[in-house]
């Protein structure tokens, strides 16, 4: 039998439960044997994050998946989704995540560098959650939650703490690190 790889990319910056959600689903919806959360060194529109540091948010995202089969953290030097895919049988993210895939000004302005992007995206097997008012392409959608549907990594750094994996709240309650504005 064959076995069959996910990616989910992302900064993971903190770790949401809504990121474990789709993955989850991405593994049983998609028959995935494994999905790689894969974060990379310098994340594209993100290149400006100092806290906290790569090595702690990494710790952070292996501890809060250590205890669920099937989810794996992986760290790559590739910044577009396109390149980080390759090699995966399927891609996970959000909706908004697509929508940032169908934005020339990710590869430079060049509409013919996207369209060669998502020409590859659609060879493999897309699972997208869904996120209001983002649409997913036909076939793609990943059912999840709607409680999961508006979690975010940013709403988290706002405020929204119960969002936060247990192992990143455990961090920022001892560091302050997404909580602590005055760091």
């Amino acid at each position: 039998m064959t076995r069959r790889f996910g990616v989910y990319p992302g900064s993971f910056n903190p770790p949401t439960i809504g990121h474990l959600a789709i993955a989850e689903a991405a593994l049983r919806q998609r028959g995935l044997d494994r999905v790689d959360l894969v974060v990379s060194r310098v994340a594209l529109g993100k290149e400006a994050v100092e806290r906290p540091s790569f090595d702690d948010r990494i710790a952070v995202l292996e501890a809060s998946v250590a205890d669920i089969a099937g989810l794996e953290v992986v760290v790559t030097d590739h910044q577009l989704l396109v390149d980080i895919a390759r090699g995966y049988d399927a891609v996970v993210m959000g909706a908004d995540k697509w929508a940032q895939v169908l934005d020339p000004a990710f590869y430079g302005d060049s509409a013919e560098a996207r369209d060669r992007a998502v020409e590859a995206l659609l060879e493999l097997d897309l699972a997208i959650a869904p996120r209001p008012p983002f649409e997913v392409p036909a076939n793609a959608e990943l059912v999840i939650s709607t409680d999961i549907d508006l979690v975010s990594s940013t709403g988290a750094r706002q405020g929204r703490l119960e969002w936060m994996t247990a192992a990143a709240r455990a961090f920022d309650d001892a560091t302050g690190a997404w909580s602590n504005t005055d760091l």
